[in-house]
């Protein structure tokens, strides 16, 4: 599942949420600690598992 990773503007707390691209599109993301919608997306790293050998 895609991992996504905001930032509070309300409580200036970063936190990640884990969501199915259908509930990432919907944007209607809030703060878990102070429910604020007042969030913004941040730029995420990311790795990916492969099968193959080195």
């Amino acid at each position: 599942m895609p991992t996504y990773e905001f930032f509070c503007e309300s409580c200036k707390k970063p936190f990640v949420l884990y969501l199915r691209l259908e509930e990432f599109e919907k944007k209607n993301h809030a703060c878990p600690k102070c429910k604020s919608p007042d969030v913004k997306r941040q730029i995420s790293t990311f790795q990916t598992k492969t099968s193959r050998k080195s």
